[in-house]
């Protein structure tokens, strides 16, 4: 008897959001501190190193945040691995290597900071991952939207607050 496989195609998908005031010289920073993402990530609680050479290929960091429920808490964490850096694109590349996070299977992504024309920045988020069992594309592209938006956010008032303590 000859076994059916059946392949899914991978699902991808992109967000983007701008980065008000500030250039991407500032804001590349925060992203290629990999194992910093708690600074600009409002919902993670921790980031930290786990195993490589910081700022190299092969960087494996923790992340991991509170996930409040109607009656409980619970840690939601990955471990993520640095595939690529690169400064002078401005770019990243990473992936999910182990986490308790239904749907991230074989999820890479890349962030880059891409310079606009005003003098501020535009933040990119894309990722290719398998299909999840119990979620849908929209919730995974969904996911990446309102994460880059509090990454922004956030992103503008750290530097807005480092730009005032240095001027005083």
């Amino acid at each position: 008897m000859e076994e059916q496989i059946t392949h899914h195609p991978k699902w991808r998908g992109k967000s983007s959001v701008e980065v008000k005031g500030h250039a991407a010289q500032e804001v590349w920073p925060y992203l290629a501190d990999f194992c910093n993402l708690h600074k600009v990530f409002p919902n993670l609680e921790t980031c930290y190193q786990l195993e490589g050479v910081t700022g190299q290929p092969g960087l494996v960091r923790y992340c991991a945040s509170f996930a409040i429920n109607h009656d409980e808490s619970t840690i939601k964490w990955a471990k993520e691995r640095l595939l690529m850096i690169d400064p002078i694109s401005r770019s990243l590349r990473y992936e999910i290597i182990d986490s308790n996070i239904g749907w991230f299977k074989a999820y890479v992504a890349l962030m880059k900071v891409v310079p606009t024309n005003d003098d501020g920045c535009v933040i990119e988020w894309s990722f290719v991952c398998d299909p999840s069992e119990g979620w849908r594309l929209e919730d995974v592209q969904t996911f990446g939207e309102s994460s880059l938006q509090s990454i922004a956010k956030k992103m503008e008032h750290v530097l807005k607050s480092e730009t005032t303590y240095n001027l005083n």
